[in-house]
């Protein structure tokens, strides 16, 4: 969102063990990332979908990103509740049993598995039966863009051959994904992500 808006900001970047300790739990007492500290007006938040808003009613003063009007402005909080509630978490759970988790438990993996397919169906029946390029109206907005993080996870989290296989059985979601993936914030983020990975962040 501040690379969309060209707000400038300093990347920090934090090693899992790191965000148990005091330093960053004064910034967040979850323990999480997302957060931000704003020092153009003192602001400390954390949760990614409260971050999304607040960067949206603070600094999209064009509402480039954003609808004001009834019923695309509840509409965009519909995609940005069931991103933070759905794709979040069950894309975050499968990560941590196949990846991180100490034993392999295929039953879990599977379930999680299944659930980020779900979530991508339901993208992708969306977007067939709306016609729309985008998840709300006919522009790219917040809604669209809370879900690109995760996404760009899919090859870690699934394989490689993953995506292949949304290609041909959601090629609605497809066509949407590949449109808001090469937008030049988007492939930024990926860049970004990809060197602190390297550097084993």
């Amino acid at each position: 969102m501040m690379e969309e808006l060209h707000i400038p900001y300093d990347l920090k970047l934090w090693d899992f063990p790191d965000l148990k300790k005091p330093d960053f739990e004064k910034i967040n007492p979850n323990g999480r990332t997302p957060a931000i500290e704003d020092p153009n007006t003192g602001i400390t938040l954390w949760e990614s979908g409260a971050i999304v808003e607040y960067l949206i009613e603070t600094y999209d003063k064009e509402k480039k990103f954003t609808y004001t009007s009834t019923p695309e402005k509840f509409y965009l909080q519909q995609w940005l509740h069931f991103q933070v509630s759905g794709q979040g978490p069950y894309f975050g759970q499968r990560v941590w049993f196949n990846v991180y988790h100490p034993e392999k438990v295929p039953s879990v993996q599977e379930r999680y598995a299944g659930e980020i397919k779900r979530v991508l169906t339901v993208l992708d029946s969306h977007l067939k039966t709306s016609g729309s390029q985008y998840l709300v109206g006919d522009k790219y907005t917040y809604a669209d863009l809370s879900f690109i993080p995760w996404n760009l996870l899919l090859p870690f989290a699934m394989g490689q051959d993953f995506e292949a296989e949304l290609k041909k059985d959601l090629p609605s979601y497809w066509s949407w994904w590949e449109r808001i993936s090469q937008r030049p914030a988007t492939q930024k983020i990926k860049k970004d992500r990809e060197d602190a990975m390297a550097k084993g962040h």
